[in-house]
């Protein structure tokens, strides 16, 4: 397969990529600083989003497995996922507006529903647009490059996006995505010719089924810790910042966030493929991406004792960028070597769930921690706890010579 198909095959993944950097970067800015939400009420906006997602990408998954329309068994559900998202970016900076046409007082009800929206939008989307590269690639490394090609590219849209938040502003990078994320959901999946029939993964058919399952639940314990450090990180680096950097305003904050993400995405961009694959063919990529993990809670730690200042930040956001770049990539082609490629969809709904499921224990149990915090470098304590615990774990998954 040549690079090209590999980047176009990339493309409506980084749509839904680059709609959750505006979430990342936009959510928890634009309600504290527009709308005035605390910490709790930012956390539970947040929560309706991983709510839509438990149901959204098992769902989507599964039915996507078993349908064929407008052409395709993944293409109708990347479709569907782009324009909602897009419409949903659309009204991010609008929610006010929103809730005095329906009348309602409060403006937390609006956002969570956008929110949720936003976040199914790109849960359905995510779920086909990862599936479909397990589809049309073959098992083993041209399977791990579709990944890691997906990430170059998605990443390398994310630091567009991040950039974009820096030198200009949020708002400039909400619409940038109201265009982007419409235009590479829609166009590309044309040029992708999906196969009628799936087969079985020649991994899932040689090895004992019972062995594939229980390794299977491993990734998914190992994913969860990963992301709920990872989720920590975005949901209240706002208020870590806020307390220990002395801005002098909440546009300098925003700005040093886009900074910190853009620098976290540069990194990941640049290592999947040029740097992890090649090494994942010497030494395997369970054993690159517990390294990644391990590398990502030492700067976890980093920022939590040492954080005090913009560039120091920056410097350690790039040491998390390694394993943020691990995260993005690896994790996918891991498992879909071990899952039956007719139940491919279904399988990435339930991985979902080792992403949502600590993303509501970030919602309601960190964002009361968070509050309760006289000192907030405690939110990269709890980041590099999570990741090292997860560094563990992910010694116990085994991967096939």
């Amino acid at each position: 397969m040549k690079n090209q198909f590999y980047a176009l095959l990339s493309l409506p993944a980084t749509a839904m990529g680059f709609a959750l950097c505006i979430q990342i970067s936009a959510l928890s800015w634009i309600l504290s600083t527009k709308y005035g939400l605390k910490e709790g009420d930012v956390g539970l906006v947040w929560a309706a989003g991983p709510l839509a997602g438990i149901f959204g990408q098992l769902i989507i998954g599964f039915i996507s497995d078993k349908v064929w329309f407008w052409g395709g068994r993944r293409r109708p559900f990347i479709w569907i996922g782009g324009v909602i998202a897009g419409l949903m970016l659309f009204l991010l900076p609008r929610l006010d507006g929103v809730a005095d046409m329906l009348g309602i007082a409060s403006i937390i009800p609006v956002a969570a529903f956008v929110a949720l929206a936003l976040d199914l939008a790109i849960n359905i989307g995510f779920n086909p647009t990862r599936s479909i590269i397990a589809d049309v690639t073959p098992e083993g490394q041209q399977r791990t490059k579709g990944y890691t090609w997906m990430q170059t590219i998605s990443g390398g849209f994310g630091v567009a996006a991040y950039f974009i938040g820096a030198i200009w502003n949020n708002y400039a990078l909400i619409w940038t995505g109201i265009i982007l994320v419409p235009l590479f959901t829609l166009i590309p999946p044309l040029f992708i010719k999906e196969p009628r029939e799936q087969t079985q993964s020649s991994d899932q058919s040689q090895s004992p089924k019972t062995t594939q399952t229980g390794q299977i639940a491993r990734i998914f314990i190992a994913h969860a810790f990963t992301w709920l450090g990872v989720q920590t990180m975005f949901v209240y680096i706002f208020f870590y910042i806020k307390d220990k950097f002395g801005l002098p305003g909440n546009d300098e904050i925003g700005q040093v966030i886009a900074w910190a993400f853009l620098v976290l995405n540069v990194v990941g961009f640049i290592l999947p493929a040029l740097v992890l694959e090649p090494l994942s063919r010497k030494i395997g990529r369970v054993r690159v991406h517990l390294a990644c993990m391990a590398v990502m809670a030492l700067g976890y730690l980093g920022i939590a004792l040492a954080g005090s200042g913009p560039v120091l930040l920056y410097v350690l956001m790039a040491v998390v960028g390694i394993g943020w770049a691990a995260v993005v990539s690896l994790p996918f082609a891991i498992l879909a070597d071990k899952v039956e490629q007719s139940k491919m969809g279904t399988f990435m709904g339930i991985f979902n769930l080792s992403v949502v499921l600590p993303q509501l224990v970030v919602s309601f149990v960190v964002g009361g921690l968070v509050e309760t915090m006289t000192d907030k470098s405690g939110i990269f304590w709890i980041c590099a706890g999570s990741l090292a615990i997860s560094a563990l774990l992910w010694g116990l998954v085994r991967e096939k010579e």
